[in-house]
């Protein structure tokens, strides 16, 4: 395994930030917002967000 491709998961938040995104949880809850800040225990800070239920505001 080469590694190039592979982005560890808080690497990817960063290359988020200030960006849309699409938020998934347990229990199917989904929340969607411009994420603008997030910790290492993955605390994750939106504006604008908007919970989803069956896909829908």
């Amino acid at each position: 395994m080469s590694g190039q491709n592979v982005q560890r998961p808080l690497d990817a938040l960063g290359k988020s930030v200030d960006a849309p995104v699409l938020i998934k949880l347990k229990g199917d809850r989904e929340f969607r917002g411009i994420l603008k800040s997030f910790d290492l225990h993955m605390n994750l800070v939106l504006n604008d967000a908007e919970e989803l239920q069956d896909g829908e505001v």
